[in-house]
């Protein structure tokens, strides 16, 4: 367990430094990344004559058996400081010194930088295409709750009748918005870094575009001095990932609230629904409290990120290895949530009596009266306090406002013609016409909206070059 010597001779690393400094643990997870940026980088040098076709034909065996022994699990790498050094120490092995021809004209620098673009890209292909389905399934749920009605709520305070179609658009919109950061955060991705070497490239006469078009990037990275110390395409995905688990929680937040008994508004399939160890009545929201429990997770690993980020000189520094848990943990979170809210969303229903009731004996409808009035000429702001009045009038008496029609009489008769006009909670979730609104057009162009965002997910995430393609395509790629 001696770093440098296998792979790069020189003196030994104290076993303690090794530990300590090792980041192969966690980045054994871009073996893959590693193998295949490896393999374009190799094609790149035998095109350019750089290392002799011979040598270049036994390194590319090399790493395509290391490809397939790692798939079938009989190469784990081990022994050195990261899966860099143990891929080429493992080819050393197996081939002698001619596989000391692969690292040239590269750094480790540029390398890991790979490496983490190739990781990111996919991840990005990963959510984008489980949001495409979360949205998908989210349409889904708006057009067929669109007759339930419910509270809306500000301030955790019953606001203004909706439709439950209405409440799940609210939550895909969110999800729409994360759609467009992951596009950004792809599109951020898609620079290839190969080449620049340590920090100032390399006098050999390498064509940095040669892998960059194996691999499928549109275009290089800048400066070579930049590229190595780089980290903003890993932000842009952890946020990107991080504001996603936070839309997640908020849905969560809503489910746990109306599955309970104050509530009573959604039903919990009990497929999804855990009990109590000691209280035999318990049907618990778990998995979407777990949901909201991971948002903590993502924000942590943002914050963590750009701590390790902010500081920092130009260039290369050894802190950036720390960026591996934050990202990697942050793509295997939001994936699994993406999986359980999957797996959960289908499982949960709308109690229509239970969500009707609590509209009719409230005064949700209260703005719907001020607005018949205002149509009726008198200003709005009258007509707030006009209604305001009544409303206090009715808590009193114990009644909701559509109840209040006899004691809006007695207090303003005008009032009462406009009481009388609003009609039920039906009447005011389909009167609404504003663009965005619960009006029942306006929901349909919103569920269309969604599935519109949803197949843009999946194109984006379709036109994602993924590593087994790769791998096949660079399979007879370096000669």
């Amino acid at each position: 367990m001696i770093a440098k010597t296998d792979a790069a001779g020189g003196p030994s690393l104290l076993p303690e430094v090794l530990a300590f400094s090792s980041s192969l643990e966690q980045d054994r997870a871009l073996l893959r990344e590693d193998l295949v940026g490896s393999m374009a980088h190799l094609a790149m040098l035998s095109r350019q004559g750089i290392v002799p076709a011979e040598a270049a034909r036994a390194i590319h065996e090399g790493l395509v058996g290391l490809w397939r022994d790692a798939e079938a699990g009989e190469f784990v790498p081990a022994g050195e400081e990261d899966v860099h050094m143990a891929v080429e120490a493992e080819l050393t092995r197996r081939l002698g010194d001619v596989a000391g021809f692969l690292h040239t004209g590269r750094s480790r620098n540029d390398q890991v930088a790979l490496d983490l673009r190739l990781f990111v890209r996919e991840r990005c292909a990963d959510v984008l295409e489980g949001l495409s389905e979360l949205l998908a399934l989210v349409a889904a749920r708006a057009e067929a709750d669109r007759a339930v009605l419910l509270p809306a709520y500000t301030h955790r305070q019953r606001a203004q009748p909706v439709s439950a179609g209405y409440w799940w658009a609210a939550y895909g919109a969110m999800f729409a918005r994360d759609v467009e950061a992951l596009r950004f955060a792809l599109g951020q991705v898609d620079a290839s870094p190969l080449g620049v070497g340590a920090i100032a490239g390399t006098s050999l006469p390498t064509d940095r575009r040669i892998p960059q078009e194996l691999l499928g990037f549109s275009r290089l990275t800048l400066n070579g001095l930049d590229t190595v110390g780089d980290r903003d395409f890993a932000l842009d995905f952890v946020y990107s990932a991080s504001r996603f688990l936070l839309h997640a929680s908020r849905l969560a937040a809503d489910v746990v609230d109306f599955a309970s008994s104050e509530f009573g508004f959604l039903v919990l399939d009990d497929a999804i629904a855990c009990g109590s160890s000691l209280m035999p009545q318990k049907k618990n929201p778990d998995v979407f409290e777990l949901v909201r429990g991971r948002s903590g997770q993502g924000l942590g690993a943002l914050v963590q990120l750009f701590t390790t980020l902010k500081g920092l000189p130009g260039g290369y520094n050894r802190d950036l290895q720390e960026d591996r848990a934050p990202l990697l943990g942050t793509a295997a979170n939001v994936l699994a949530v993406l999986g359980a809210l999957r797996v959960a969303i289908p499982r949960v229903r709308f109690d229509p009596v239970r969500c009707r009731a609590a509209l009719d004996r409230d005064h949700t409808q209260a703005t719907d009266v001020a607005e018949a009035l205002v149509r009726a000429g008198v200003p709005f702001r009258s007509a707030y306090r006009r209604v305001g009045t009544v409303v206090r009038k009715a808590q009193g008496a114990g009644l909701g406002l559509m109840q209040a029609a006899e004691l809006a009489r007695e207090v303003d008769p005008e009032l009462a013609v406009a009481l009388e006009s609003v009609g039920d909670v039906a009447a005011s979730v389909a009167g609404k016409r504003s663009a965005g609104s619960t009006g029942p057009a306006e929901v349909d162009r919103q569920i269309a909206a969604l599935r519109q965002v949803a197949s843009e997910a999946r194109t984006a995430a379709a036109s994602v070059p993924r590593l087994a393609q790769l791998f096949l395509a660079l399979s007879g790629a370096s000669r």
